[in-house]
């Protein structure tokens, strides 16, 4: 029996109950929330965090919910929306963002200040707490080449400053993965640059990203981690799964690394296709496939 009182402590924070994440996921799939919370300062992030170790109630952090997949029982507990904690600043040629500020936005400040090194997250969908959080990269860019710090709001509320070497960044890890602590702003340390020079390289990552990429259709991006020594996305179409289907889910056959909703698909179709290309790459290839994108609540 659920004893929590979420809506009657906080009466005054922007708190839905059961609410449907699939309303907020890029794929368009996920069930309820038990509670979602849009938190519009780091006080009120700060309290309900408490409140939620207090009174043991799980927490599970997004921000644009763009590299994950969520399944169709929904999450327990409270889920947590970031995306109204998104100011960005700069000094000199640190810019400074809220977690829940896009990485996009971040990239397009950084051009209008002719400040260069992002470049490559241009057409990034996530948000910057969820790039540090996966260290995100593309075009050969990446987080961990020009983050210089990121906070922290700790699983006892406390705000902690980590390093580039704190946050042990590998291919599409950081230690917040492991910690349990919470992003809530990040340091990037840029070069001057030329603003014409990056607004071109910028729109050439663009449209390259939209000639290959199936951005049509409501997807999670990328699915699966570069396996070493190989392409995900040449392995599972050299196994011929491209247009493969379950329900409304479907490997992409614009780029056979994404899996897009073509309609209706639910986060069992998502998860089922999955784990076929899975079983298929590696009865074909001998390759593990590991999931890049994020799947919670299966």
């Amino acid at each position: 029996m659920e004893t929590w009182s979420l809506l009657e402590t906080f009466s005054n924070f922007d708190i839905k109950k059961n609410e449907p994440l699939s309303a907020h996921t890029n794929t368009r799939v996920g069930g309820p929330a038990d509670y979602a919370f849009w938190p519009t300062s780091l006080d009120e992030l700060r309290q309900v965090v408490r409140y939620a170790k207090a009174n043991e109630i799980p927490v599970t952090v997004l921000g644009n919910a763009s590299n994950l997949i969520i399944g169709d029982q929904g999450l327990t507990g409270v889920v947590i929306f970031l995306t109204k904690l998104n100011q960005i600043t700069v000094q000199g040629t640190e810019l400074r963002a809220e977690a829940g500020a896009m990485i996009i936005d971040l990239a397009q400040f950084a051009q209008t200040k002719a400040l260069s090194g992002l470049e490559w997250a241009a057409g990034i969908p996530g948000s910057v707490g969820g790039a540090v959080y996966m260290n995100a990269g593309a075009y050969g860019g990446q987080v961990d080449g020009w983050l210089k710090t990121a906070e922290v709001l700790t699983t006892d509320g406390e705000i902690k400053t980590l390093t580039n070497d704190d946050l042990d960044f590998s291919y599409r890890y950081s230690s917040v993965q492991t910690t349990g602590d919470i992003l809530i702003a990040a340091s990037f340390s840029l070069q001057n640059g030329n603003a014409t020079e990056i607004l071109a390289q910028m729109e050439d990552f663009n449209e390259r990203r939209a000639s290959r990429q199936p951005l049509e259709f409501p997807s999670c991006g990328s699915v699966f981690k570069r396996p070493t020594g190989f392409f995900a996305g040449r392995l599972i179409m050299d196994a011929g799964l491209q247009g493969y289907m379950v329900g409304g889910a479907q490997v992409s056959i614009k780029h056979a690394g994404f899996i897009v909703n073509r309609g209706q698909a639910s986060g069992a179709d998502y998860i089922a296709v999955i784990k076929h290309v899975q079983a298929v790459v590696r009865d074909k290839f001998d390759v593990n496939l590991e999931p890049e994108v994020r799947i919670l609540g299966e």
